[in-house]
């Protein structure tokens, strides 16, 4: 049974993926950690791919952590040649298929030749309807989480806002996210079985399946899979099984 097939319920609106195991996939090989990073933008673009073939509107991929500053300068560097690569290399497709491109993090911190692809990017692509692409670039939830707490606190300091009309709603405005639906789906790859700060707030009823295969090796039929155990789930946001609708025990 493929998602989105006649016997199965409709694939999630927004599925977000961290994609983890390029270095492991490179030393495996005996390869320099840099080409398991060039081998992982190979499976964006057909995670891309599967994603808009299956109607998924919304694809959130954890490409660069906040914390990954830390990682050597060369490889750093390497990461952020490949993702001026891929804005660049991608955009005529985006363009093709109504894929508009969102980033969320502080993107500050990103080399200036890069964040002028990256606004050139997501400038021609802002009016594309069809899909959403986002990239989370020099990102981490509790710092997406204490930037929205310091925009609520300075529009309270300037009078803006009350106490009282902070409500989940309000922050989640002011989150990086702000307008996209949370993700019903959060994939990881590479066997571990952590969300290491990725959209703390927003994956709070999310479901989670986690693969041991490696980014670059994860493929379509991977991504199918993935949705299929979702598939298999039952959501009930706390509710009992019978006021979520829950299929009858087999």
């Amino acid at each position: 049974m493929q998602p989105g097939g006649n016997d199965a319920p409709p694939p999630p609106r927004h599925v977000a993926i961290i994609m983890d195991g390029n270095g492991r996939w490179a030393k495996q090989r005996g390869l320099p950690r840099v080409e398991g990073h060039r081998m992982g933008v190979r499976a964006v673009r057909e995670a891309v791919e599967c994603a808009r073939e299956l109607g998924i509107p919304y694809l959130t991929l954890y490409a660069f952590s906040l914390e990954n500053w830390g990682r050597p300068s060369g490889e750093v560097r390497t990461l952020m040649a490949l993702l001026k690569e891929f804005l660049t290399s991608e955009l005529p497709l985006m363009r093709k298929h109504g894929i508009r491109l969102r980033v969320i993090g502080e993107t500050s911190s990103i080399p200036f030749a890069v964040r002028q692809v990256l606004a050139r990017t997501l400038s021609a692509t802002a009016e594309n309807a069809d899909m959403t692409l986002t990239l989370g670039l020099s990102y981490a939830g509790r710092n997406e989480i204490v930037r929205a707490v310091r925009r609520i606190a300075s529009e309270a300091v300037e009078g803006k806002i009350l106490p009282e009309a902070v409500t989940e709603d309000l922050f989640s405005a002011r989150l990086d996210t702000a307008g996209m639906p949370d993700p019903d789906l959060v994939i990881r790859t590479s066997g571990e079985i952590r969300i290491s700060n990725f959209l703390l707030w927003q994956s709070a009823y999310s479901e989670f399946v986690f693969t041991d295969v490696l980014w670059p090796d994860f493929g379509k039929s991977d991504f199918l899979r993935a949705l299929e155990e979702y598939s298999r789930r039952h959501r009930r946001f706390g509710l009992t099984d019978e006021q979520a609708g829950a299929p009858p025990a087999k």
